[in-house]
Formats: structure tokens, C-alpha cells, sequence
């Protein structure tokens, strides 16, 4: 038996859906450059389905956390790091 976050993340989204969830986590990413990256690649992973594009949510949320810098105190920790 399938839990309900199971059915949520088993669902596909489209790509106006995947920037609305993208964006309902703080993070605006525009449909049209979900487009982009997956003609340019450094997009989220995606699969078609016939000629549409659907994207998982755990996909999403990976891209999310690759994304993601750690967390900082001031601007000059990237560059002691560096």
C-alpha cells in the first residue's frame, strides 16, 4: 500500500507545475528556463513522455540540494575556502 507522500512523489509534473513547485519552496525558476536547461543542460533530471516533458519531485528536490551552497555568515567565507 502506497502512503500519500509516496503518491505525491511518484507523480509527474509538467514544466509550468515543476516551477510552480520550485517556486511554492522559495525558489522562482521561470518554466521557459526549465526549457532551457534541458536543451543546455544544469537543469533538473527529466524524462518525456511522448512529446512531453515530466519531472518527478524527488528530481526537483535534488536539483534543489546541488544547487544549494552551504550555508554562510558573511560573503568573505566563499573566498577563505577558496
Amino acid at each position: 500500500m502506497q502512503t500519500a507522500t509516496t503518491q505525491i512523489d511518484s507523480r509527474y509534473l509538467d514544466r509550468r507545475e515543476a516551477a510552480e513547485y520550485l517556486a511554492a519552496r522559495g525558489l522562482r525558476v521561470a518554466k521557459n528556463t526549465l526549457q532551457k536547461f534541458a536543451t543546455i543542460g544544469g537543469g533538473p533530471a527529466y524524462r518525456r513522455f511522448g512529446g512531453r516533458v515530466v519531472y518527478l519531485s524527488s528530481d526537483l528536490d535534488n536539483w534543489i540540494a546541488a544547487k544549494l551552497s552551504a550555508p554562510r555568515h558573511s560573503s568573505s567565507d566563499a573566498k577563505a575556502k577558496s
